[in-house]
């Protein structure tokens, strides 16, 4: 019988104590202040999802989650910091899905590859778009809108969130669809982009149920038709695009929660467990009812699965539509 060599015997150890210092890892996370990374400014709608997750973990779990807001680059800052983070479940990212799945199209440089230096865990809210006209458009719907936007002959604008946003890339895709000529007008969030739209500044926009609704119900803005494959509970007199006459169009704001690549496959599992039951639970459940959102909770094997088709979806609308970085 062949005896180990002394090298053999210390690789042998040194890989079982790896297996078990990850083991451990996993049962005992979290045994320490987790910092959970928003890419965006305080109060933004990815707010919406992290600070009701994040108080929530703290409770169940027992240590602090955190909220760093790490706003610029369109959401690209704060993501690149989360992929250079150690990857021990210590340091979390929730953003919406521009600098996931839409920034790496359109930005000539990134310093990270998000489908390869980050680990998805789970989806948390998906919220269509809303195609709203501001009160200096007269339009009452698409067919209308369409018309007035073509008398325009090229000098008409549309506003959006930011360059690389959902919003942006919606209306290109509207744009594209439909063979309309506009100017994009990006704003720095929606904020100031609503607030254009209210004065009569700019004609048009798409924005997230999450933002746009509250002028929707107080009669500021026009809704004219929704990105959704139905329509929404919250809007139920308006239209899909395709209800409207115009198909291709289906479009949603997404945010959702990631961990630095070569974070265990334990610890992601454990993540991905509490924030399911999260999802469930009263607090949450009112927040998607209110935002327009879908239960989208997942596995991160099927989490990853749509973030890789939504790459490749966005990067064939940025092709198509010409679509770049103000």
């Amino acid at each position: 019988m062949r005896l180990l060599s002394s090298t053999s015997k210390s690789l042998i150890c040194a890989f079982a104590a790896s297996v078990v210092s990850v083991s451990a890892l996993a049962q005992g996370w979290p045994t320490k202040t987790v910092t959970v990374v928003v890419p965006w400014p305080p109060g933004g709608p990815s707010d919406i999802a992290a600070r009701p997750l994040s108080k929530s973990l703290t409770e169940t779990l027992g240590q602090s989650f955190v909220i760093d807001n790490r706003a610029g680059g369109g959401g690209n800052i704060g993501t690149a910091a989360v992929t250079r983070a150690t990857p021990d479940g210590y340091t979390l990212l929730i953003t919406s899905s521009a600098p996931i799945v839409i920034n790496p199209s359109l930005y000539k440089k990134m310093t990270f590859d998000p489908l390869k230096d980050l680990a998805p865990v789970t989806n948390l809210l998906r919220v269509p778009l809303v195609l709203v006209a501001g009160p200096s458009v007269p339009a009452k719907n698409l067919k209308e809108l369409m018309a007035f936007i073509k008398s325009k002959n090229g000098q008409f604008s549309y506003a959006s969130s930011g360059s690389g946003t959902p919003q942006h890339l919606t209306s290109e895709l509207f744009a594209s669809v439909t063979k309309l000529n506009m100017t994009h007008v990006p704003y720095k969030g929606s904020a100031p982009a609503i607030a254009d739209l209210l004065g009569g500044h700019i004609p048009i926009m798409f924005d997230s149920t999450i933002a746009i609704m509250p002028h929707i119900k107080s009669g500021k803005v026009r809704p004219i038709a929704i990105s959704s494959a139905q329509r929404s509970p919250l809007l139920p007199d308006v239209p899909t695009f395709a209800e409207a006459g115009v198909r291709g169009i289906e479009s949603y704001a997404w945010y959702g929660l990631f961990a630095p690549a070569k974070t265990p496959k334990d610890v992601i599992a454990k993540i991905n467990a509490e924030t399911v039951k999260i999802m469930k639970q009263p607090e949450f459940t009112k927040i998607r009812a209110e935002t327009g959102s879908d239960f989208v909770g997942d596995t991160p094997e099927n989490f990853g699965k749509f973030v890789h088709a939504e790459a490749a979806r966005w990067s064939k609308v940025v092709k198509e539509s010409g679509a770049t970085v103000d």
